[in-house]
């Protein structure tokens, strides 16, 4: 049976509810990722009575829900809080703008939104966890190595509290590793797990669209993560074969933008090897939903998200339940 493909809402938050499922089950989705901003999944009002509200929204419409996500709260527990962060949190978390408050009002946002998933019925939150030391990145001025030390510190002393919390409610906190996060590719994943002790409520949401440019080994990070895939994010990214006038940083350019060495492309107009990744799913055993996160600055985004259901359930596939040669054997 292949996996359910589902339509993460974080990039269509400024339309209500009611309408991303009207549009997402005419495009042939079968369940929703709720972003938690607009009123897609509103975490300060997410009483039993409202989860009920929102599953029921979701069975009119034959569409299920397997995750939240909470990128935007999940940023500002272990960044460096700055003016940005005010236009994403809510008034609320932001409060009087002072970092620290913000910091500890975001991880007590995560905390709810933990409870809040559970209430809906969901053990998965996919997320970001932001970082203290994104901007020791490129090492010049030379970073000392206390540096980053301490940067993941920080991040396990900020995180562990709200991974001890999902632990006792059974829910799972998936990072999206992604620049500007405490894990960006292989090796940076590989240290954050290690800073949290191997918590086992946190994993992984992988996204190979914010890989691949890196020239990150996508596939390879599927494997060496192979217990703590916990969600799963088909987004596509295409990049140049030939040198760019922005190269792998951006320019500072806008996506979209004329002369960028990459950006983000619908489903199958990309580099990104999707016909690996599901052979890599396969072998180790995930079973959870494809989730579109559709981004594409040259397209139009219903265009794009109808036609990316369909090259998701095309490349999907199930596993063989035996091998090929067996009708060889005596």
């Amino acid at each position: 049976m292949s996996r359910p493909v589902t339509l993460f809402t974080g990039q269509w938050a400024d339309l209500p509810l009611e309408t991303v499922c009207k549009k997402a089950r005419s495009f042939g989705y079968d369940g929703l990722e709720l972003a938690c901003w607009g009123d897609h999944f509103e975490v300060d009002k997410a009483d039993d009575a409202y989860c009920r509200a929102k599953k029921d929204l979701l069975e009119k419409y034959d569409l299920k829900v397997f995750s939240v996500s909470n990128h935007l709260a999940g940023q500002a527990v272990a960044d460096r809080i700055d003016e940005r962060h005010k236009a994403i949190l809510p008034g609320y978390v932001w409060g009087d703008g002072d970092p620290e408050g913000v910091r500890t009002r975001a991880a007590q946002e995560m905390i709810k939104t933990g409870m809040a998933a559970r209430r809906l019925g969901v053990s998965i939150v996919n997320g970001f966890t932001g970082s203290p030391i994104w901007h020791l990145c490129y090492s010049f001025p030379a970073v000392p190595v206390k540096m980053i030390d301490d940067g993941y510190n920080e991040f396990a002393v900020r995180w562990r509290p709200i991974l001890d919390e999902y632990q006792k409610l059974g829910v799972k906190f998936a990072l999206e590793a992604h620049p500007t996060e405490i894990a960006f590719d292989i090796a940076s994943a590989r240290r954050a797990l290690k800073a949290v002790d191997y918590h086992p409520a946190f994993g992984f949401n992988f996204d190979p669209s914010h890989l691949g440019y890196q020239g990150v080994d996508y596939i390879g990070f599927i494997y060496a993560f192979s217990d703590r895939i916990f969600h799963v994010h088909m987004k596509d990214a295409g990049w140049s074969e030939s040198p760019a006038e922005a190269g792998v940083f951006g320019g500072h350019t806008e996506f979209g933008t004329r002369g960028r060495y990459w950006d983000f492309r619908s489903l199958g107009r990309g580099n990104i090897n999707f016909e690996e990744i599901i052979r890599a799913l396969n072998r180790i055993g995930y079973h959870g939903p494809l989730s579109v996160e559709w981004e594409d600055s040259g397209m139009d985004r219903e265009h794009g998200a109808e036609e990316a259901c369909e090259f998701v359930r095309a490349v999907d596939f199930p596993p063989s339940a035996f091998a090929f040669d067996s009708a060889f054997e005596k």
